[in-house]
């Protein structure tokens, strides 16, 4: 979501810029409800709401919009039934909203969107769907009627938080940061962890642990792998972890089944509630036979995106087999 804003302030800055957003699905669709697709003043596209011949419309729509600046709903059909315009064969319905932004009005909320998602906070927007007042950020939660307007929470990136920047943490960083998350390094040694190794990161934090981790208290989508080089450095950093205000959303720890039993033993003898391990992945990453720190780092993030998407971990083929 911060990739897309980050687009549409760019996009703003050359004149105005239509924002397409998914409302709505029903069936099988490519993409979910939220979805972006920013198309500029040139009628240049970024991001994607699922492509193909649904989105072609959708583009076509979204450069009349930026001629009239006429807000409107695209229906995309994706049912693949013979009657009608169909768009593909995914099986549902999209319908996607078009407004044009443009001014120093649209800049100030753009900009203001990115500042709090950069700071770790989610933010909500309501697009008001009537065709003339224009969306705005709410301070508390809203309720209204779906035909009326759109509410989003515009969630912060996921932050990846890697204690220890060895091997496996510098193939982490490129990994994840594919799929998404900001990265966030903490290591004691500056030989390790500098820019040479981690150009994908946003921080290299060189003190203690314990300071890495309170910089990012209050960063509501926290993730953390613990890829350090002993069990001391785990276990310095996993009670820290289990001591924020906000719960993180995962906590991985690399090593041998022994070692993280050493460090759960540790744990319990300081007195912390068992109800706070429940976020604990130890060992760290989904079991795919993973060896090289370059395996290793697939397979953790391949257990983040089970974590932040939901999933079983299994094989898609599995059911037909």
């Amino acid at each position: 979501m911060v990739n897309c804003f980050q687009q549409l302030a760019q996009a703003l800055a050359y004149g105005p810029t239509v924002l397409a957003t998914v409302t709505s699905v029903r069936g099988s669709v490519p993409r979910e409800v939220g979805a972006k697709l920013v198309v500029d003043v040139n009628g240049q596209a970024f991001n994607t709401i699922g492509g193909g011949a649904g989105e072609a419309k959708v583009l076509r729509q979204a450069k009349e919009v930026l001629q009239t600046g006429h807000k409107q709903f695209v229906d995309i059909d994706l049912s693949g039934t013979p009657q009608g315009q169909t768009q593909g064969i995914c099986g549902g319905h999209m319908r996607v909203w078009l407004e044009r932004w443009q001014g120093e009005a649209a800049k100030f909320l753009v900009q203001t969107i990115l500042h709090q998602l950069h700071q770790g906070q989610s933010v909500t927007l309501v697009t008001p769907l009537d065709g003339v007042h224009d969306p705005y950020l709410a301070d508390e939660p809203v309720s209204v009627d779906a035909a009326i307007a759109f509410v989003e929470t515009l969630e912060p990136p996921p932050t990846l938080l890697i204690v220890g920047a060895g091997h496996v943490g510098i193939q982490l960083a490129k990994v994840a940061a594919l799929i998404g998350f900001q990265i966030v390094v903490q290591d004691d040694r500056p030989e390790w962890a500098n820019p040479e190794h981690y150009p994908q990161a946003s921080q290299i934090l060189t003190g203690e642990v314990e300071g890495a981790i309170a910089a990012l208290a209050a960063h509501q989508n926290l993730y953390a792998a613990l890829v350090t080089r002993g069990y001391t450095y785990d276990l310095d950093a996993l009670q820290q972890l289990l001591q924020r205000l906000i719960p993180c959303r995962y906590i991985g720890m690399i090593g041998s089944e022994k070692r993280v039993r050493q460090v759960y033993g540790a744990i319990a003898q300081a007195g912390i509630a068992k109800e706070r391990l429940a976020n604990i992945y130890g060992p760290i990453g989904l079991d795919i036979g993973a060896l090289t720190p370059e395996e290793i780092a697939v397979s953790i993030s391949a257990e983040l995106i089970l974590v932040q998407r939901g999933g079983t971990g299994r094989s898609l083929s599995e059911g037909l087999r």
